[in-house]
């Protein structure tokens, strides 16, 4: 039976795996890396390494199977990420000539976010300033596993109003969050945003 359960510094790996696993439009993007990590140094190891008060596992008999990172104040948390992740990440990864922007590789797109993160928007933080990341691998996913990690989730950071942002090509990702409740707000290129207000 799968247990939901705060994150250990034993997980991070396996948080790396994952967000390589389903960071392709919600599927498999191993593929598409020449660096496994350059997900996971984005969307889920500032979130264990920063704020580990936020952040759960779902582990079952194989291991790891997904997790729920986030915050509850998008914007303080862009400029703890200015200031205390990026710059040692930056040092490591070359920024990429905007000059061959449409050749750019996987590795490369991600680079350049490391060193041009995007901002979200103010019409989506200041109704809805929570975010989180969710990612379940596909033995976790159907069964109910992603709803409960939800909710222990929003019981852990109590923010009554959050956001999510999916990559439009993402539709399983969509459905999910729409049957969670959550409803669109605003799409940007590849960026689909949604919010809920849970005291609603």
């Amino acid at each position: 039976m799968p247990v939901i359960r705060a994150f250990r510094k034993g997980d991070l790996d396996a948080l790396y795996a994952i967000s390589l696993a389903t960071g392709f439009e919600g599927g498999d993007a191993s593929h598409l890396y020449a660096d496994p990590k350059l997900m996971g140094h984005i969307y889920a190891a500032p979130y264990a390494l920063l704020a580990p008060e936020l952040a759960i596992v779902v582990e079952d008999g194989e291991g790891i199977a997904g997790f729920a990172l986030g915050t509850a104040d998008t914007v303080a948390w862009e400029r703890r990420l200015e200031e205390s992740w990026w710059p040692a990440l930056r040092e490591r990864h070359a920024m990429p000539s905007e000059a061959d922007r449409t050749q750019w590789t996987a590795d490369q797109r991600r680079a350049f976010t490391i060193h041009r993160p995007s901002h979200t928007p103010d019409r989506i933080t200041l109704p809805y300033p929570a975010h989180l990341h969710m990612n379940l691998l596909p033995r976790a996913q159907g069964r109910g596993i992603g709803s409960a990690l939800f909710e222990r989730w929003t019981e852990i950071a109590g923010a009554p109003r959050l956001h999510v942002a999916v990559n439009h090509a993402n539709a399983g990702g969509l459905a999910f969050w729409r049957r969670l409740g959550f409803s669109d707000l605003a799409a940007e290129g590849r960026t689909v945003w949604l919010g809920r207000d849970l005291e609603a």
